[in-house]
C-alpha cells in the first residue's frame, strides 16, 4: 500500500465512523472499485486507532466527568455537559449487545457480509429510516434523560452495525430519534458509545498489529484517520443543532445505486 490509498482509506475511516454513512461499507467499496489490495489487519488495526484517538480528542474531559461521576465523585464544576451519576453505567450497558454479536459474527462480518449488493440495500434501507426518524422528530429528552430502556434499544441497534451499509452511527442515531432524544444529545450519545467498542477492538487485535510492524501507510493512516475523525464528531454536532440528517440519506441512496450500476456493467 501507498501513502496515497493510506491517506484515502484513512479518511474514509475518520468521515465515516463518525457519520452516519458507515465506515465499514467505504472500506470494503474502495478497494472494490479502484482495484487496490486488501489492506489486511494490521492496516485496519491503525485506522480504528486513529478514529480512538479522535473520540478521546474531542471527549477527554467529558470521559473524566462520566468516569468520575459514575464512582460517584461527580465533578462539581458546571462547565460543559453535565453527565448524571448513572451515565457511565448506561453506555456500559448499552455496549454490551454490540460486544456479543460482534464476538459471535466476527466470522460472517469478514465473509458473507462483504457483498457488494447487500451494501447497496443496507445503505438505501438505513439512510431512508434514518431520513424518516428525523423527518417525524418530535424531541422530548435530552442527554441527561436518557433512560436504562433507552440504552439497551440503542445498545441492541448499534449491535446490528456488524453489517457493513448499516452503519454504527447511523444505527443508534436513528434509533435515540425514534426514541425521541433531541439531534444533538442522540449525536453526542453515539460517540460517547462508540468509544468502548473501538477501544475494545483496537485492544483485541492489538498483539497481532505489533506483532506485524508498524510501517509508514500505518503511521499515516492513523493521522488521516485522527484528524478527519476528530472534525467529523465536531462537524456533525454543529451540523445536526440547526439542519438535519436528511443530506445523509440522498448520500448514501446515491451511493447505493452506484454501487448496483458498477455491479452491473461488471
Amino acid at each position: 500500500m501507498d501513502w496515497f490509498q493510506a491517506i484515502v482509506l484513512g479518511t474514509i475511516q475518520g468521515l465515516g465512523e463518525f457519520l452516519p454513512i458507515s465506515s465499514s461499507a467505504h472500506l470494503i467499496l474502495a478497494p472494490w472499485l479502484f482495484g487496490w489490495d486488501d489492506p489486511g489487519l494490521t492496516f485496519d488495526v491503525a485506522l480504528h486507532f486513529g478514529t480512538l484517538i479522535a473520540v478521546f480528542l474531542y471527549f477527554g474531559k467529558d470521559w473524566i466527568k462520566i468516569l468520575k461521576a459514575g464512582l460517584g465523585r461527580p465533578d462539581k464544576s458546571f462547565s460543559g455537559t453535565y453527565y448524571p451519576g448513572n451515565f457511565l453505567w448506561l453506555l456500559v450497558l448499552a455496549t454490551i449487545p454490540g460486544a456479543l454479536v460482534g464476538y459471535l459474527l466476527e466470522h460472517q462480518a469478514e465473509t458473507v457480509f462483504r457483498n457488494p449488493l447487500l451494501i447497496a440495500i443496507t445503505l438505501s434501507v438505513v439512510g431512508f429510516i434514518l431520513f424518516w426518524a428525523d423527518k417525524r422528530l418530535r424531541s422530548r429528552k435530552n442527554l441527561q434523560e436518557i433512560s436504562w430502556g433507552d440504552a439497551v434499544i440503542i445498545g441492541s441497534a448499534q449491535a446490528l452495525a456488524i453489517v457493513p451499509g448499516v452503519s454504527r452511527a447511523g444505527s443508534t442515531i436513528t434509533t435515540a430519534l425514534f426514541l425521541g432524544i433531541d439531534r444533538v444529545s442522540a449525536a453526542r450519545f453515539s460517540f460517547l458509545l462508540s468509544t468502548p467498542i473501538i477501544f475494545g477492538a483496537t485492544v483485541l487485535k492489538l498483539r497481532s498489529f505489533l506483532a506485524a510492524g508498524v510501517g509508514l501507510p500505518e503511521v499515516v493512516g492513523i493521522v488521516t484517520a485522527a484528524l478527519t475523525g476528530y472534525l467529523a464528531i465536531a462537524s456533525l454536532i454543529k451540523f445536526v443543532a440547526t439542519v438535519s440528517y436528511k443530506i445523509f440519506f440522498w448520500y448514501r441512496l446515491a451511493l447505493a445505486v452506484m454501487i448496483v450500476a458498477v455491479w452491473s456493467l461488471r
